[in-house]
């Protein structure tokens, strides 16, 4: 299986070379402007000069034309003229023709020129045009890629956390399994054996000593009872049935008189705000990190005082926990092992199903306070989403 870790490095590295080949092109934009702007210049340089030789060359054409008419003049009367002028009308002639045929050359190679420069112009031209329109091409798939991108890697992140998640529940789920497994086994499971006993005893002791079973039967009678105490907690600690019937405080106000009369921790609870049902998939998850809470606190912190602040608000629910106690340092237990995290990541996992948030202050010697803020909607406390234990 690919790791999201992995896959965020091989995308990654996509990205960084799509960004180094925006990178290249922006470049070869620049170059290819910078050409075009060169060429322009040389065009305008061109032009000038092609103007400038047109108009030499049609000066010399006229010239031209007058030294020739002159030349022609001297022919049909060369004898008016020496031998001397007939030469000099020659040459004029004739340099005035080499100057012209030269500055045509010239107007013609100049021309080839400018007609160069404006063909690699349109070349390069489209060449620019071309290079913004990959540059915008590539910046819109680069964003694109990228915006949706994270928002892959945010929808994977959420999957794996809601898998891991799920596991912890799975997990968490075994555990209480096995726990009221040994509870039962440890509790009622001995209880009802020696109660068949005890049962068999009185049998046999009916018939042979009637007036000892009255005492016998008493204190079966004392061991069903403790039997059924036993079943009864484990049943309010499976699902309080008052949490289902009459709601969080008085499944809290149960919960906490039997935690204080066992373990001599005084708890108070404080309520702000008028108490209303909600959602009972709230409600017990609520009073799961609330448990666990208190059981943290008689576990580690030697402390012999809680207090528990409920306020109940229109949309939103929130709880304290603060104890007395040692205190923790936070960052140091939160270790893959559950059992020795003092259950931070199971609250948390719990609050987050909730969609809600959880913080936790602790300093060593300063006790610890727990706040928690659960969006709610009030409801009779049978939703359909109920908690599966």
């Amino acid at each position: 299986m690919i790791k999201i870790e992995d896959l965020e490095k091989v995308i990654g590295k996509t990205i960084e070379a799509v960004e180094k080949g925006k990178e290249d092109l922006y470049r070869l934009e620049d170059d290819v402007r910078k050409e075009y702007d060169r060429c322009h210049r040389q065009l305008l340089d061109i032009r000038i000069r092609i103007d400038r030789v047109i108009e030499e060359v049609d000066r010399l054409e006229v010239e031209s034309r007058k030294l020739r008419n002159h030349l022609m003049i001297v022919n049909r009367d060369f004898h008016r003229y020496s031998k001397e002028a007939i030469k000099e009308a020659y040459d004029e002639a004739h340099e005035k023709m080499l100057e012209l045929m030269q500055k045509r050359e010239t107007e013609k190679i100049l021309r080839l020129q400018r007609d160069h420069l404006e063909q690699n112009m349109k070349t390069l031209e489209n060449a620019r045009k071309r290079s913004e329109e990959l540059m915008s091409t590539v910046s819109m798939a680069l964003k694109l890629l990228t915006n949706d991108l994270s928002r892959f890697f945010s929808q994977m992140g959420e999957v794996q956390t809601q898998q891991s998640m799920g596991l912890s529940i799975i997990r968490a789920q075994e555990e209480e399994r096995k726990r009221v497994a040994r509870d039962i086994h440890d509790g009622p499971a001995q209880s009802l054996a020696n109660i068949v006993m005890r049962a068999e005893f009185c049998m046999k002791l009916m018939e042979v000593s009637p007036e000892k079973v009255s005492g016998e039967l008493e204190e079966l009678m004392e061991l069903v009872r403790n039997s059924l105490g036993d079943v009864r907690k484990i049943i309010f600690d499976l699902r309080p049935m008052s949490l289902d019937d009459l709601g969080l405080l008085s499944a809290l106000k149960r919960y906490t008189e039997q935690y204080s009369e066992t373990f001599g921790i005084h708890v108070e609870i404080s309520v702000i705000g008028s108490e209303k049902r909600f959602d009972n998939s709230i409600e017990i998850g609520l009073f799961r990190v609330i448990q666990e809470a208190l059981t943290n606190v008689q576990k580690h912190t030697n402390s012999d005082e809680v207090v528990i602040k409920i306020e109940f608000m229109p949309k939103k629910l929130n709880v304290l926990i603060r104890d007395n106690g040692q205190g923790f340092d936070p960052e140091q237990v939160e270790p893959e092992n559950e059992s020795s995290g003092y259950g931070i990541m199971g609250m948390k996992e719990r609050v987050q199903l909730m969609k809600g948030t959880i913080n936790i202050k602790s300093q060593r010697g300063n006790g610890t306070q727990i706040s928690v803020s659960v969006p709610i909607e009030a409801g009779d406390g049978n939703g359909s989403a109920g908690e599966k234990e």
